[in-house]
């Protein structure tokens, strides 16, 4: 296999996304000479250029051609015309999470932060740790964070802090001494046969974890509530009202942040204030906890960190507000994603929560929101466009229509929109000043969202 010790000039194939640019500045700053392409200009592509960083807009293969190593993100097929000059050229080529996995390699401690749901969140917060502690570490994160200007900090010392994502099994190229798992989903169908399958791969996960290391644990799971103890290694559990981490005296603002006193091991610690709501972040702030731990954060400089976190983009997002309407977005496109973002939408001042639900991929429509859809109970009513195919192709297999059938037969009220102009209309109808609108889902939801601004 291709390293990245053995190349100086390496070009990324989608430098514009958060995770390549990230994956492009630690390169950079490692002493590598960094370029890549990308089909369109992003927020990302202007920082690396001001980083002395090459980076063309458009896919041509004479752009690789004094490359000595390509890498490419999950998207990229095959026949882009880049991949195929480097194919046809001799010029070695590996995957994204190959290449995150080399990079871990050249670090002593590695925090790899996994789990179905919660792990950009949590990276998030570690990231604002890491800046109070003066920790100094790398850290890398699958999303926007505001405090980092994106989605990565290239620090100094010998810790590197990661999301570590299980699509495809990606994360089994990292080197972890450090393994949190926040839980373990049906997710990602596309790529697992089952549940078991998923378990089996998070149970590899922590095998990779040596002797001296630790594996940190959400027991509010039951999967990962059974993984632990077959592990080997050292394990700390952590919860929302269990675990040798936990929390008790949940209270909510008139914004719907929380706050909560934080048991250690039975004691006490101190009152943690949050600036995010939702009583998932309770759980997703204790898991940050333990992490801080692990890594001797005083106790005060952790609860300074959580108290300053405001959410990552696509996070349960402020978007704006129009007719007295205020309109927020989540990123969350698995049913206990959706119901976590509706939970918290009701700690915020409302008065009828409209939940606009883009589904991403068939797979997902099919095996995940036609039948039991009870995550969408917390919204008065769920609307719903076509199908988003992301990875996929249709081929009839399923319909908007199969899951709006799913979520009225769990008694929530949901209609069949086909356009997000569509949903526009709807809601100028409908909807009243003092509502809220919360879109969700991970295709171009997001963007489509500033259709109804």
């Amino acid at each position: 296999m291709a390293t990245l010790d053995e190349s100086r000039r390496i070009y990324l194939i989608g430098i514009g996304g958060c995770s390549m640019s990230g994956l492009a500045q630690i390169l950079k700053a490692q002493g590598h000479i960094v370029a890549g392409s990308d089909r369109e200009e992003s927020q990302f592509t202007e920082q690396l250029r001001k980083l002395g960083v090459t980076v063309f807009i458009g896919h041509k293969a004479e752009q690789v051609a004094t490359s000595d190593l390509v890498i490419y993100s999950a998207a990229i097929k095959p026949t882009n015309p880049e991949r195929e000059f480097a194919q046809e050229h001799g010029i070695p080529q590996i995957e994204r999470s190959v290449a995150l996995g080399q990079i871990s390699e050249r670090f002593k401690e590695v925090v790899a932060i996994a789990g179905c749901h919660g792990k950009t969140t949590i990276t998030s917060m570690l990231a604002y740790i890491n800046d109070a502690a003066k920790l100094d570490a790398t850290v890398h994160v699958g999303g926007f964070v505001e405090l980092l200007g994106g989605g990565v900090r290239v620090g100094g010392s010998d810790t590197f802090i990661t999301e570590a994502c299980e699509y495809v099994q990606s994360f089994l190229m990292l080197s972890p001494t450090i393994a949190l798992i926040n839980n373990i989903d049906n997710d990602h169908l596309d790529c697992y046969r089952d549940i078991d399958h998923i378990v089996s791969t998070f149970f590899r996960f922590c095998s990779l974890v040596p002797p001296e290391g630790v594996i940190l644990g959400c027991i509010d799971d039951e999967h990962v509530r059974e993984l632990l103890p077959v592990t080997d290694r050292r394990y700390v559990t952590y919860g929302l009202h269990q675990g040798d981490y936990h929390a008790d005296d949940i209270r909510y603002d008139a914004s719907g942040n929380p706050s909560f006193e934080l048991i250690d091991n039975g004691q006490s610690r101190g009152r943690v204030e949050l600036s995010v709501p939702g009583t998932h972040n309770v759980v997703n702030a204790i898991a940050a906890y333990a992490v801080s731990k692990e890594l001797n954060v005083p106790f005060g400089v952790y609860t300074m960190a959580i108290r300053r976190f405001t959410n990552t983009k696509r996070r349960f997002e402020y978007m704006g507000e129009r007719n007295g309407i205020k309109v927020f977005h989540d990123y969350g496109h698995h049913p206990n994603e959706i119901r976590s973002t509706l939970e918290a939408a009701t700690r915020v001042p409302h008065g009828k929560i409209f939940c606009v639900f883009q589904c991403n991929s068939y797979t997902r429509a099919k095996t995940l929101f036609c039948q039991d859809v009870d995550c969408f109970s917390d919204a008065d009513e769920v609307l719903v466009p076509d199908i988003y195919p992301g990875r996929e192709v249709d081929t009839g297999l399923v319909h908007a229509k199969d899951m709006v059938a799913g979520i009225v037969k769990t008694g929530s009220k949901a209609t069949y929109l086909p356009t997000f102009g569509d949903i526009r209309q709807y809601l100028d109808a409908h909807a009243k000043q003092g509502d809220i609108v919360i879109t969700v889902g991970s295709g171009d939801v997001y963007r489509q969202t500033q259709t109804l601004l």
